[in-house]
């Protein structure tokens, strides 16, 4: 097996036919066949379904192409690492964010990548986090912002933030609390919108209400911010989130946001990079920022409900 037969089989499969891959690579389509035919032979299985309409992956395909898209990575990660200086980090750096993460931290970070370091192309992701999980493992991302639920020993973590959660629902929709918070047993009796199970928050608030002594009503299961913001104004449900995801929604009076309390909820956001695979120079600088401009949106109050860490 090949390097040059992985990079053709990516691009067979991106580009969804054989004619375009061939364009796009100046390599001859039937050359191309050719070192597709190979690979499979030498896999024994076929990897892609061929019609007048272009190229679709078989299941083996599928699992073929996340393999293949993580040493292709992993050879340009130290084919980089090998050229780049520590002084002017260059490359490129994937960096993964999941969805209510990414509306806090993605544009500060993008904004400082660019003024601090020119010649790094920062690539960000934004995903379920248990997509991230398995793409950090696989060496698909380089980092990943991940939430300590106590299953991260696999990974190099550091902690950015303890970031509060709130209840949130569509403003009017019931009146406001006596004291200026919700109780925890008043709030998982509501019914609630929230990620599937083993996403985002959901871990935090079943083992917070555990240790409660408590249980969650009935939920509703959306994995989408988007569509779980429509949800909340469409008033059927309430839900239990950090306020950064939310926060345009809430200041302009459309959704309204209580703190939560007996107990409260806070989740650990931490950085983590593989152990496996070393940091490039690119990587290690943008690990170093993330943290920079964590502090510096903690200091400014501009991330809303984050502290930093004791």
């Amino acid at each position: 097996m090949e390097l040059r037969q992985l990079r053709y089989f990516v691009a067979i499969v991106d580009h969804g036919s054989l004619s375009k891959a061939a364009l796009v690579l100046h390599v001859a389509q039937p050359a191309l066949t050719q070192q597709l035919r190979q690979l499979e032979e030498e896999l024994g299985a076929q990897l892609l379904h061929r019609s007048a309409q272009g190229v679709l992956s078989t299941d083996a395909g599928k699992v073929f192409y996340e393999h293949a898209q993580a040493i292709l990575k992993q050879v340009s990660d130290a084919r980089s690492a090998v050229t780049q200086s520590a002084t002017r980090p260059s490359g490129s750096v994937t960096l993964g964010l999941p969805h209510s993460i990414s509306g806090a931290l993605a544009l500060p970070l993008l904004m400082a990548a660019r003024a601090n370091y020119p010649e790094i192309t920062l690539q960000l992701t934004e995903e379920l986090s248990g997509n991230l999980l398995e793409q950090l493992k696989s060496g698909r991302i380089n980092l990943a912002v991940l939430f300590d639920d106590g299953q991260l020993s696999p990974f190099a973590s550091t902690p950015l933030v303890e970031e509060t959660l709130m209840f949130i629902c569509r403003a009017g929709s019931r009146p406001a609390p006596e004291h200026g918070e919700v109780r925890l047993a008043e709030a998982l009796a509501t019914t609630l919108i929230l990620p599937a199970q083993q996403q985002g928050v959901r871990p935090r608030i079943e083992s917070v209400a555990r240790g409660a002594g408590l249980a969650l009503g009935p939920v509703i299961e959306i994995n989408s911010i988007a569509i779980l913001k429509s949800a909340l104004l469409a008033d059927m449900g309430a839900t239990i989130l950090p306020l950064a995801p939310l926060l345009t929604e809430v200041g302009s009076g459309a959704l309204q946001a209580w703190p939560i309390s007996d107990p409260p909820i806070a989740r650990s956001v931490t950085l983590c990079a593989s152990k496996n695979i070393p940091l490039t120079n690119a990587a290690a600088a943008v690990s170093r920022l993330v943290h920079q401009v964590t502090r510096d949106l903690c200091d400014s109050g501009t991330w809303i409900g984050a502290r930093l860490p004791d």
